[in-house]
């Protein structure tokens, strides 16, 4: 934190009593996620090693070598007390002359906190996770480090007090993720960002730091190229060209059960949301996947039947030649006929018939990781079953138009009944869009701007053209795509003033939900309420209790603890053959169930680490050898045992910390560092 930076946090968590005299600040909050009580925590629980500076390792475990000399009194912390602190103990190592870590504290005068604000916060962190000074060495009462690191932290208070300085906020812009919800909460559908968006920067792991957001020429055509597709496919395109769209499913996925959102009764395959343009005859491609030999994977099982169904209704069954190969002309391609289809989005399912249930009586029991080996079943005595590669959606032919969608239907809230009623109602429409997209009332000059672009789009193709040209135009704007911040034409000397209401409402919605600001949110900035802080907290504290809140566990948490890098762990598959993919997202799943739990409920910050319970479905249950939960539905359980506790027992925490093999003590203790005590290790020395 930077000197006169203000450390007080406006939470909503409960304060703890604090001692007379004492400012309240987020060290004194009960509630809040102090990374540094966790460290305590983590590290006497593994016994993490700590380098004192002599190089030698210590453990946490280990009983410190304490020390009370007379001539510091630990009941009256003060200024003075403080820097003889700093002379007696810490100097030793962090002189002129050794600069332990390249930190120098020789001369070192609290008074001067203000010229010393990074350092001082830097000690501050050691002192409350107790790792300075080290615990080999001479070390003052727990009771005195304790008061020196209020002492510490009363200083930069009072600064930040009497020099408030907020800094500045650098322009952001939405990310992929903020993007797709944007879009999801302006026209209702979903889309697939990936297919415009380069990957976002990350900073500290997190992709929404403004500071790393920096616009180029690819992020800004890639905006350009989504305005279009998605106005386009949003409300239909009765000239839409033909094209195909693929969608793979990953080797590590098991096709043994049946897929989320596909129909009862089928097992594998895949489930999508899949955006119909316009109208018209689709073919869709179906690709099973191959054994090494180039031959159907699974052929021995017997023939199999593929179900097509769009939103649940079968629209073709086909059967699989358990003798086809990839050396025939037509490989291992099999289509289904042309199948009318109108505009919109719907969940596009392809999966296999299930031809039996329970447990297969066989000489090798199946694997979860049902393509571990290519070979596997091409002799007797293992049951494998076939598994669909891609499909492929090729369309539309013959177009005969549009039909009415619920993204159409959200978008043209009027319909003219004769040319003299187009532009009122396409003004009409143009400014409800762009308060929606702009995240406040759109004023005159953004509506007639918007407008130029429906004129232009209605002289080529009519009044539906001219809409889907000026969505296309907010879709692409600047205040759409970036959170512009207004700044007050009056500002004091000392250059502080309030956010405006909007932008307030657009920070704190994208903190909770990682989407725009609703309705109710946006009429409260409009009344000038939302920067009251009774009206602030209200707000909060009802958007914490809406299931949009849940981006907190899989936004923030799911970067803070690095959840993503699941999707590149790859175990072993001989060693590990009952990992797949439906495994790996459960263990993810359980980790954003728990730290939405404790949100919710308000949770001790300690549970992170401590608790006894979690969150599991079925195969999650198998995995961690516990029973009694049944389907894919998650519930909350007790560990039967102490063997797991908090986020240190969880699958997912436990396999990004690891090797493909094996287990890692040395990567688990670096993610402990970094993730939670926010103090990762020093790089190695030089060969």
């Amino acid at each position: 934190m930077l000197p006169g930076t203000a450390r007080r946090d406006k939470g909503w968590s409960r304060s703890a009593s604090v001692p007379t005299g004492r400012t309240p600040t987020r060290h004194h909050t009960l509630g809040a996620m102090n990374r540094y009580s966790l460290a305590l925590l983590a590290a006497g629980t593994l016994g993490l090693a700590v380098a004192d500076p002599a190089g030698e390792q210590h453990y946490a475990g280990d009983a410190p070598t304490v020390v009370s000399p007379t001539s510091l009194d630990p009941t009256a912390p003060n200024a003075e007390v403080a820097n003889e602190i700093v002379a007696e103990y810490c100097v030793r190592c962090h002189s002129e002359r050794r600069q332990v870590g390249g930190l120098v504290l020789e001369g070192f005068d609290i008074a001067e906190a203000a010229a010393r604000g990074p350092t001082v916060e830097k000690m501050i962190r050691k002192l409350r996770a107790g790792m300075m000074p080290p615990q080999s060495v001479r070390r003052p009462d727990p009771e005195m480090i304790a008061a020196m690191a209020t002492e510490l932290e009363t200083a930069m208070d009072e600064l930040a007090a009497s020099d408030p300085n907020p800094g500045k906020r650098t322009f952001q812009r939405l990310n992929r993720a903020e993007y797709a919800r944007a879009v999801r909460d302006l026209l209702g559908v979903d889309i697939d960002v990936s297919s415009f968006l380069p990957l976002d920067t990350k900073s500290a792991n997190f992709d929404n730091i403004a500071d790393v957001q920096m616009p180029s020429a690819t992020v800004v055509e890639g905006y350009l190229r989504a305005a279009g597709q998605i106005s386009r496919s949003a409300l239909g395109d009765p000239d839409v060209e033909t094209s195909s769209t693929i969608y793979r499913i990953p080797r590590v996925a098991s096709q043994k059960d049946r897929v989320e959102g596909a129909p009862i009764g089928t097992r594998g395959g895949l489930s999508v949301l899949h955006n119909f343009p316009a109208d018209g005859t689709y073919v869709f491609h179906i690709m099973p996947y191959a054994a090494v030999e180039g031959e159907v994977f699974g052929r021995t099982f017997g023939t199999e039947q593929i179900e097509v169904s769009i939103d649940g209704a079968r629209v073709a069954l086909l059967t699989i030649d358990r003798w086809m190969s990839e050396s025939e002309p037509t490989g291992l391609n099999i289509r289904t006929d042309s199948i009318y289809v109108t505009a919109g989005q719907k969940r596009v399912s392809v999966a296999f018939i299930r031809q039996f249930e329970g447990v297969v009586d066989d000489l090798i029991r199946p694997i979860d990781h049902t393509l571990a080996d290519g070979q596997i079943g091409i002799g007797l005595g293992v049951t494998t079953q076939q598994h669909l590669q891609r499909l492929t959606v090729l369309g539309p032919f013959g177009v005969t138009g549009v039909s009415d969608t619920p993204a159409r239907q959200a978008v043209f809230t009027c319909r003219p009944t004769s040319p003299e009623e187009e532009g009122p109602c396409a003004r009409e429409i143009v400014a409800r869009l762009a308060t929606r997209a702009y995240r406040r009332p759109a004023v005159d000059r953004d509506v007639d701007g918007l407008m130029t672009f429906y004129e232009q789009g209605s002289a080529d193709g009519g009044f539906e053209k001219g809409i889907r040209t000026a969505l296309q135009a907010i879709l692409a704007s600047p205040h759409f795509i970036f959170r512009l911040e207004q700044r007050p034409s009056e500002v004091g000397a000392d250059g502080l003033y309030g956010i405006d209401d909007f932008d307030l409402a657009s920070r704190l919605s994208f903190f909770l939900w990682g989407a725009p600001p609703d309705d109710e949110l946006l009429e409260a900035a409009r009344a000038g309420s939302l920067s009251d802080a009774a009206e602030l907290d209200r707000q909060a504290r009802r958007m914490l209790a809406d299931p949009r809140s849940e981006a907190l566990a899989t936004r923030f948490a799911a970067q803070w603890l690095r959840l993503q890098d699941i999707e590149d762990i790859h175990p072993d598959a001989l060693t590990f053959p009952y990992f797949d993919q439906t495994l790996a997202d459960a263990m993810v799943r359980e980790t954003e169930l728990f730290f939405s739990h404790l949100v919710e409920e308000d949770r001790p910050v300690l549970d992170l680490l401590t608790a006894d319970y979690t969150f599991v479905n079925e195969r999650l249950a198998r995995h961690y050898g516990m029973t009694g939960v049944l389907g894919p539905e998650f519930a909350r359980v007790t560990y039967p045992t102490d063997h797991r506790r908090g986020l240190l027992g969880h699958g997912s925490v436990l396999t990004l910390t690891s090797h493909p093999d094996r287990t890692s003590p040395v990567l688990r203790g670096k993610w402990v560092l970094e993730v939670l005590l926010g103090a990762p290790p020093p790089p190695p020395p030089p060969d």
